[in-house]
């Protein structure tokens, strides 16, 4: 079965429904921002509906801009436009990632509403706190939206300083343990946390962070100001499309199967040996994570087809194009994993 090398992941649109929810709490009417990104409203209503990153990085921006807050009134005050932009230049002259990270918890000090994040080093490894903090509009929400708002800066944080480091040191940090101080989400599932950052994510911890090997402070920064100008031009897409830096087995199978053996290592024997370890052994990795090979298979075909609908190509063109026996295989397989038609799905984007 051919797989489209080339279709970035998508995303849960729980995500963007919770941004949604907050604003119609503080009643911000965000209509204008999901034009302007091709996102239907009701297809946030849709259970298992996928967004693409280039529809979610369009919907960050008229957010930043209806706002003038890079953090989107999740911060303990705003965070003005272009505070980004004058943090990473003053870690992108660093000689390494453990100097960049520390200057980046000094500085972040002077600006008013940037989260506090705290360094912490010893034993071999290397700790990223979160401080917390509440959230400036906490007081116009109920309890529960204002627990949604603090899991989404969360979130979007600890995404923020694990892909950008790796960005930084142009490779991929891999994290010992990722830990969040909210509970077990039944939406999304708690799998595509650990999928996001390629390892287990535990839940219901005291504070938000992320740990690595202290080995890894040591690499050197491979970014240049020219290279962060042409990275603030794309932001944040890239935080939102490139997720090649988990090494969980489901992270590991997942790249095999969208890039391994000309697209075409189908089944369970064609993936294990790629891996160069034993069925058994795959399955059980597997399971471990609570997924399996069809499950992941399904995803990177959805993937694919999703980003093949956003090109304009036809149901027939994808069908023939994923490796399905006929489109009309193709159409059930899609709305089994989106819950919608290919041609409904057009029409809402």
């Amino acid at each position: 079965m051919t797989i489209d090398t080339a279709a970035p992941p998508t995303i849960s649109v729980e995500f963007v429904r919770t941004a949604v929810t907050l604003a119609q709490e503080t009643g911000v009417d965000l209509s204008a921002c999901l034009r302007e990104a091709d996102i239907d409203p009701h297809v946030l209503t849709r259970p298992g509906a996928r967004l693409t990153t280039d529809q979610v990085t369009r919907l960050t921006r008229a957010l930043w801009q209806m706002t003038g807050d890079e953090l989107m009134g999740l911060g303990s005050a705003p965070v003005r436009r272009g505070t980004f932009r004058a943090l990473s230049l003053t870690m992108i002259h660093r000689p390494d990632l453990g100097s960049a990270l520390e200057r980046m918890v000094d500085v972040g000090r002077a600006f008013p509403g940037v989260p506090r994040g705290v360094l912490m080093r010893g034993g071999g490894r290397a700790r990223l706190e979160l401080v917390d903090s509440p959230t400036m509009i906490a007081d116009q929400l109920s309890p529960e939206a204002a627990e949604a708002a603090q899991r989404i800066r969360i979130e979007f944080l600890l995404i923020l300083w694990h892909r950008f480091s790796a960005w930084l040191i142009g490779r991929r940090v891999k994290l010992l343990s990722v830990q969040v101080p909210f509970p077990e989400p039944q939406h999304p599932s708690p799998r595509v946390y650990d999928d996001i950052f390629g390892v287990h994510v535990t839940f219901g911890s005291d504070v938000a962070a992320l740990e690595f090997d202290d080995a890894i402070m040591a690499s050197p920064l491979v970014q240049t100001e020219e290279s962060l100008e042409e990275y603030l031009r794309e932001s944040p897409n890239r935080l939102f499309s490139e997720r090649d830096y988990g090494s969980s087995a489901a992270s590991v199978v997942r790249r095999a199967l969208a890039l391994g053996a000309m697209g075409r290592a189908s089944t369970t024997t064609d993936i294990a040996t790629m891996l160069s370890i034993s069925v058994p052994h795959l399955r059980r990795l597997l399971r471990q994570e609570g997924t399996s090979l069809g499950q992941l298979r399904d995803e990177v075909l959805r993937d694919a087809a999703v980003a093949g609908l956003e090109r304009g190509e036809t149901a027939e063109e994808i069908s023939s194009r994923l490796g399905f026996s006929e489109p009309s295989a193709f159409r059930r397989a899609f709305k089994r994993w989106t819950g919608m038609t290919p041609g409904s799905y057009r029409s809402h984007a």
